[in-house]
């Protein structure tokens, strides 16, 4: 059997080249395609070594950091990679993967992380704050070819119950839920926790971590670490308060040792899976979290939801789980097992053997 394995586009290690990782794991002989490649060489181990075989907005000005500038240019640029030949095509797809071209002989399975979040339902926010018709005429544009691109596929897979429910609103398709594979053994048990809260995020506008910061604000007499980088880092130093330390970038051993021995995560963006507050809970650590999206279903239980992505909401939320019987961290961690790395390869590989016998 020939494979043939697409992603969008590979840039950084992130979630979904994490679950790439894990289907080229499964598939180790199976040639990989992308849109552009300039993943960093000493991550290539991540996907078995290999390099994609690539668009010709790999050979564009700027395709190493602006290559979501060519994004009206990337259907065109998808529809030309060739996967004639192959038996099996996945597609590995938050933008554009899933519309590569596959004949009527071919079984074309994706594994969807989203419908592309920016055309769909955040399409005004990512407009907000700008202006121009034709802008708003691609998106519309890309809407339709994503539409129709949605056709070619034979079944989807998707990362969570609320990405399912937005791919059978954009495409009238269901889908089936498989977990992304997390590092639960990276993250080991530690039922001894400190008194001080933290939050670790790329530090961008819609992740909430200047509400996070605020809400300590509130309660001068807590302690908060916030873990990560992004555009907002500078701002948030220099308005943090005492009580709230911005520790930046760190290594994943120190991650990992303040994700253990804090109190709580806390986590207040919407998320379409969200492996941070699961990462957290391996270690034994409850999570504190906005209650929309997929850690809806991910938490169950373990967790506590606020209901409003404001200062005042979390404060109160931080409280009442003070106040409240204390989760306990064995809880939290069998809560985790359910997104194991083994548990994804079993799912991913039983649906591909299923939808071949069909």
């Amino acid at each position: 059997m020939r494979v043939a394995v697409v992603h969008d586009w590979l840039s950084v290690y992130g979630g979904a080249e994490r679950a790439l990782e894990q289907i080229l794991t499964l598939y180790p002989h199976a040639d990989l395609f992308s849109v552009i490649d300039h993943f960093p060489e000493n991550l290539r181990p991540h996907l078995q070594g290999k390099r994609a075989k690539t668009t010709f907005i790999q050979k564009l000005p700027f395709s190493r950091k602006l290559y979501r500038y060519y994004l009206p240019l990337m259907p065109l640029a998808i529809e030309q990679l060739d996967v004639t030949g192959y038996d099996l095509v996945i597609s590995s797809s938050h933008a554009v993967a899933k519309g590569v071209l596959t004949g009527p002989d071919q079984l074309h399975i994706c594994y969807c992380y989203s419908p592309m979040r920016y055309a769909w339902d955040l399409q005004h926010q990512y407009l907000k704050g700008k202006s121009g018709r034709l802008t708003r005429y691609l998106l519309h544009r890309i809407r339709l070819w994503d539409t129709r691109s949605a056709n070619g596929v034979d079944c989807f897979a998707c990362i969570s119950g609320f990405i399912a429910r937005r791919i059978e609103k954009c495409y009238r398709r269901e889908a089936k839920v498989i977990y992304p594979p997390v590092s639960i053994d990276a993250f080991p048990l530690q039922e001894e926790k400190e008194d001080f809260y933290v939050t670790a995020s790329r530090l961008v506008p819609y992740k909430k971590v200047d509400a996070i910061v605020e809400a300590f604000r509130l309660m001068p007499e807590r302690k908060l670490f916030v873990i990560g980088d992004g555009p907002q880092k500078r701002r948030l130093e220099r308005n943090a308060p005492k009580n709230v330390t911005i520790l930046g970038h760190v290594p994943h051993e120190t991650l990992r040792d303040y994700v253990g021995r804090a109190r709580a995560f806390i986590y207040a963006a919407v998320e379409d899976f969200g492996i941070s507050p699961i990462e957290a809970q391996a270690s034994g650590t409850p999570v504190i979290a906005y209650g929309k999206g997929a850690v809806c279903e991910t938490l169950q239980d373990t967790g506590v939801f606020f209901q409003e992505q404001t200062p005042a909401a979390i404060a109160e939320a931080v409280t009442a789980y003070e106040k409240n019987k204390p989760i306990c961290p064995k809880a939290c961690r069998e809560n985790a097992k359910r997104f194991t790395i083994e548990r994804f390869r079993q799912e991913f590989s039983e649906l591909v053997e299923r939808m071949q016998k069909r």
